[in-house]
């Protein structure tokens, strides 16, 4: 006791802190990330933008003209103090319709994600937890869908939810949103029902079982928390994914339709001008790639900051 004290007054005398408590997953995650300081700048980066692009439709300050006012007189001019990244061949101002596009594509980058991640996790948890019949038949279907080629399957189902005057799907925004989720559920989908077999078989999950927890609460309860990590990474590895598809519909003019101002639709728009106004199609296109470089730093970021090993 003697000793332990002494050692308690050496420590009190050196000023080290001594700890409270355990640091928990989601804590060490956090200081992890913190100290990852490209995964940081890429979240500041991303803020930013998101704050840029979300103002525009509540003041005047960031962007001064409309997205979409056509002045014949300022036609194709370069990057000024009048007009930041210049204007396109009506006129319009670059920087509010970049601005406009990078929101569009938060947008969909987010709520495609939003969808998957609820298709994935349902797909998933029924799969493993289903019995062997329903797992064979929901993973057959995650396998006919993962053996389609990703864009062309995006641009069917596009080009059949197109023109539809449905109560819900008649919105353009969600149209593109399911495409686009309706292909890249299956990543979470096998993520999940991998990481919830393997949990199936640990102690902690047999002795609830044992106790006579039922499927729902043990899987609410012990399993889900426990894929929670490797989920996030996926989430964060797939709204570029996303971003990139709505880039490319929009490219081939099968995105949100005339004259909203998606950054793929730009660069489509731009490029037959490129000759003569270069900056037409650079400032979209650097925006696309600014998002998809972001949110990529952040998911590696992530991925490291809850993977134990990485400690």
């Amino acid at each position: 006791m003697q000793e332990l004290e002494l050692g308690a007054e050496m420590v009190e005398e050196a000023g080290w802190d001594l700890p409270t408590r355990e640091r928990g997953l989601w804590s060490d995650a956090f200081r992890a990330l913190r100290r990852n300081r490209l995964a940081l700048a890429a979240l500041v980066i991303l803020l930013i933008l998101a704050a840029l692009a979300v103002s525009t439709d509540f003041t005047h300050l960031v962007s001064r003209y409309s997205p979409y006012d056509q002045v014949y007189t300022h036609v194709h001019e370069g990057p000024s103090w009048a007009h930041f990244f210049g204007t396109d061949n009506l006129g319009r101002d670059n920087w509010s319709r970049v601005l406009t596009g990078i929101e569009i594509s938060l947008q969909i980058g987010i709520g495609t994600q939003i969808i998957v991640l609820i298709v994935g996790l349902l797909v998933g948890v029924t799969a493993a937890l289903g019995g062997r019949t329903s797992d064979n038949i929901l993973m057959r279907i995650t396998d006919i869908t993962y053996a389609f080629p990703d864009l062309l399957f995006i641009i069917l189902l596009r080009s059949v939810l197109a023109g539809r005057n449905w109560p819900v799907l008649g919105e353009p925004r969600l149209q593109v949103m399911l495409a686009i989720a309706m292909v890249n559920w299956v990543t979470i989908a096998r993520l999940v029902r991998g990481q919830m077999l393997s949990l199936s078989e640990r102690d902690y999950v047999m002795a609830a079982r044992t106790l006579g927890a039922s499927n729902w609460r043990v899987a609410t309860r012990h399993m889900l928390p426990n894929t929670l990590g490797p989920v996030i990474v996926a989430f964060a590895f797939g709204i570029p994914i996303a971003i990139f598809a709505e880039a490319a519909l929009g490219f081939l003019g099968l995105g949100l339709p005339p004259p909203t101002a998606s950054l793929g639709r730009l660069v489509s728009d731009g490029y037959v001008y490129i000759q003569v106004n270069p900056w037409i199609v650079a400032f979209p296109a650097g925006a696309i790639a600014l998002l998809m470089l972001c949110f990529t730093f952040l998911g590696d970021g992530l991925r490291d900051a809850l993977d134990p090993r990485q400690r």
